[in-house]
Parts: C-alpha cells; structure tokens; sequence
C-alpha cells in the first residue's frame, strides 16, 4: 500500500488485488452518503521500531465482540483493548477479557 501525505489530505493507493479489496471494505464502512461519514481516530502509538503497525479506531462503530480467558486477575485492574479502545474494571479473580480476538492488555 503506497501512502502519500500532502498537508491535510492522505492518499491511499493500493499495490495489489488484496489491498484493493480492503481499501474497498474500508471505504464501504467510512462513507455513508446520506448520514454522516465516520472518522479514523489513531489509537495506541506508532514507533516502527517497537511494532511497524498503525492503530486506528473507527468512531461510531461498535468494537469486537468480547469473551473471557481461563486466566484471572490477582489484584484489581483496569484492561483495555488496543484495538477498538474498549475498558473495563476486573476484581482479583475476575477472568480477563479477550476483545477484537485478542486478551485486553493491563492500563499503566
């Protein structure tokens, strides 16, 4: 995928069928003609030498389903997705939550 940054526009080309068609769902979910179209928000951070991923949330679009792990948590926390920004309070012992089929990871 070839990204061109031009002050306040950001141009999306894709570079094979695959990213054509992802580009394509994307739009699909961004732009809705008669209401409003949605917004990308960055979520997390974009250090290309810790993890070369970008992380954006898509505003107005409920996140992934969650379900629990076997593993608990031994003192209260609060975990949080990476993915779709979604929080949540667990009690020692409580299970910790998979979201966006990922576990949720432990707020700092």
């Amino acid at each position: 995928m070839k990204i061109i940054v031009d002050r306040n526009v950001v141009e999306f080309s894709p570079e094979s069928p695959r990213e054509t068609a992802d580009l394509e769902v994307l739009w699909r979910v961004l732009v809705d003609c008669v209401k409003e179209s949605k917004q990308l928000t960055p979520i997390g951070e974009f250090v290309p030498q810790k993890a070369n991923t970008a992380r954006f949330v898509i505003e107005g679009v409920p996140g992934g389903t969650t379900d629990y792990s076997d593993h608990s948590v031994s003192a209260e926390c609060t975990v949080y997705c990476q993915i779709c920004n979604k929080y949540a309070n667990l009690k020692p012992g409580d299970s910790l939550p998979n979201c966006c089929g990922r576990p949720m990871e432990t707020l700092d």
